[in-house]
């Protein structure tokens, strides 16, 4: 196997004979919608023979099968929804918005159609025509972590000041929405990168790595621990961290067992792991990983100073983006 990476992150500080730091960048205001209608894993169609198929038991309380969550609306309400949640939570006027980073693993149609997507996308989020914008879909379920990058290194180098990331995905066929990693649910995911803390729920972005094997790209081919570890080691080299120091590992909601197993070959434990929305919802594309960031707050497991992994994994790739959440003026946890 051949492993190719790369890392990007916000350095510690300058040593005698290095480049200058580079700036900090902050991810603010993550913010999520998902599926109106809510209907129980076993509403899913030929989920008994999809099952057989994989050679999966059917034992809900194994996998994780719960809940999921599907939706009547088209993927730009989906992601306009989720954008103006972040825009409102970080306190900012859409015309402040430099650029707007739109994910999907299938964007709908084609050259076509895409404009008046993303035309739809920008007038509904109240974005104007000094917003620049650019689309990420080849790398599925780490499409959003791809463009928080993206969008890290553009603000660091000061092209802009402030990126709008969104994701947006849903099952267009019933009959796929099982896998046999995961149980998919509709909906979109968003965030605010840039320059300055925004709002009352942000982070510093302390590092980001990914690795690929393009080898192993094919859809048929397992994720790929080794990945995992490669990035890990390089994000927690930079920050001058060790597994253990991380206090949470934000993940795609896929299986339990899938999830446990992979998180742990990466050198992470289970108690770091929140796997709470696995039966509340299974995995929503590429939005898990800001998903599992804004429920784990919410239900009061961030706490000040505490560092926090965003990772996502496919077969041949990992990404993963480490966030400190600022002390705060009142200490809460």
């Amino acid at each position: 196997m051949s492993i190719t990476h790369d890392l990007h992150g916000a350095a510690p500080g300058p040593r005698p004979g290095d480049q200058p730091a580079r700036p900090a960048v902050h991810l603010s205001a993550p913010a999520y919608v998902l599926g109106e209608q809510e209907a129980d894993h076993s509403t899913i169609p030929g989920l008994a023979e999809r099952a057989r198929q994989f050679g999966m038991p059917p034992k809900a309380q194994l996998w994780g099968w719960g809940s999921i969550r599907r939706t009547a609306r088209g993927l730009e309400d989906l992601a306009v929804e989720s954008a103006r949640a972040t825009l409102a939570g970080a306190g900012v006027e859409p015309s402040s918005v430099d650029c707007l980073v739109l994910c999907s693993t299938r964007f709908p149609g084609g050259p076509r159609t895409h404009g008046k997507f993303v035309e739809t996308v920008m007038a509904g989020a109240g974005l104007g025509p000094g917003t620049a914008f650019t689309g990420i879909t080849l790398n599925r379920c780490t499409n959003l972590l791809v463009a928080v990058r993206t969008a890290q290194a553009l603000v660091a180098a000061g092209q802009y000041r402030r990126v709008l990331v969104v994701t947006t995905d849903r099952v267009s066929d019933e009959s796929v929405r099982m896998e046999n990693f995961a149980l998919f649910s509709d909906g979109a995911a968003s965030c605010l990168v840039g320059a300055e803390p925004l709002g009352a729920d942000a982070y510093e972005i302390v590092a980001g790595a990914s690795a690929q094997d393009p080898g192993s790209l094919d859809w048929s081919n397992e994720i790929s621990s080794d990945l995992a570890r490669a990035v890990n080691e390089r994000i927690l080299a930079d920050a001058g961290m060790k597994p253990g120091d991380v206090h949470g590992v934000l993940h795609p909601n896929l299986f339990k067992p899938v999830v446990v197993l992979k998180e742990r070959q990466a050198g992470f434990t289970k108690d770091q792991l929140f796997l709470d929305n696995i039966t509340r919802f299974g995995h929503c594309f590429a939005a898990d990983p800001l998903i599992n960031l804004v429920d784990r707050a919410a239900a009061g497991g961030v706490r000040p100073e505490g560092h926090y992994l965003l990772a996502s994994s496919v077969p041949g790739v990992r990404v993963g983006v480490l966030l400190r959440k600022p002390a705060t003026a009142h200490g809460e946890f």
